[in-house]
């Protein structure tokens, strides 16, 4: 007697399992979630057009000296005579820039070694992994630290300072994904199609952890703005007179009763850091899988 066809319900579990990270826009749509990104976008096109809205040169010298908010300037100007507001426009410029392209190239390094780790596994996985727990050793900062004293104060160094010590936890993180995916259905039975493991890992495991590491990014985003400033703030970072946000929070200690010194520069650094927060937050629960009910109605793209 001839076997009967299988039904659509016993196919189901047979099929190639293909998920891409999909926005919940009900959990998006939060009203955290919508200020934090129209902050960060904002604070995003002041760092691309700080150039043109300027009211002053950022270096120049012109002005009096350490003259407080609302006498002809917005938020005062320093011990230099510089104006404090084209300053911290300027600093956008510095500062974000810079910790976008951190986050990027931490991404891109951290994903690559965590995704040939979980995936080869043996002597790969041992040497990356030890790699990774040597870095994670040390407390963030003070490696930081140390490498940007050793290579010498700059922002590049910096950059490269907080690049060595940010890696690591992308490549944990996406070495965790991929072992969890490593022997599920679809990615076995796309080795048995013949898929190297190169495409295995781009086609079938690729599109499945770029939601986790796409949150961990963007939450990151408002802690590498924190590290660079920091730098910048012990002098390991930006040197004079470049405008950026940490070294001018640290002149102002010289002249600790002129408050606006420090307190505009570290106003921006708390609103782009809490919104970048937001951001992620609200990332998380929209790329969330694991949720089936939408708050507010929202629509599942």
């Amino acid at each position: 007697m001839t076997r009967p066809l299988l039904t659509k319900d016993e196919l189901e579990p047979t099929r190639l399992r293909w998920r891409r990270p999909r926005l919940r826009l009900g959990r998006w749509s939060s009203p955290l979630g919508i200020t934090g990104a129209a902050v960060a976008v904002l604070w995003i096109i002041v760092a691309i057009i700080a150039p043109v809205i300027e009211p002053h040169d950022p270096l120049a010298q012109n002005l009096a000296i350490l003259q407080a908010p609302g006498h002809g300037t917005l938020m005062g100007t320093d011990e230099l005579g510089r104006d404090v507001f084209s300053r911290v426009l300027s600093g956008a410029g510095v500062t974000i820039p810079l910790a976008l392209l951190l986050v990027v190239m931490s991404v891109l390094i951290g994903a690559v070694l965590g995704a040939i780790a979980g995936f080869f596994g043996r002597w790969v996985d041992e040497l990356i992994m030890r790699i990774t727990d040597l870095v994670m050793a040390f407390p963030t900062v003070i490696l930081a630290m140390v490498i940007a004293a050793a290579l010498g104060a700059s922002l590049l160094n910096a950059v490269l300072a907080a690049l060595i010590v940010s890696w690591p936890s992308y490549a944990r993180l996406t070495r965790g994904l991929v072992l969890a995916l490593r022997q599920s259905n679809y990615v076995v039975s796309g080795q048995l199609l013949g898929f190297s493991p190169l495409k295995s890992l781009w086609r079938d495991i690729a599109p499945n952890i770029v939601g986790p590491i796409l949150v961990l990014a963007s939450l990151d985003i408002g802690t590498a703005i924190l590290l660079l400033s920091g730098l910048s703030f012990l002098g390991l970072g930006a040197k004079p007179p470049t405008a950026e946000w940490g070294s001018m929070v640290s002149d102002a200690i010289q002249n600790f009763d002129s408050w606006w010194l420090g307190l505009f520069p570290g106003l921006a650094i708390l609103t782009i850091v809490v919104a970048f927060n937001f951001v992620g937050d609200a990332l998380r629960d929209a790329l969330d899988p694991k949720s089936n009910t939408l708050r507010g109605g929202g629509l599942t793209l």
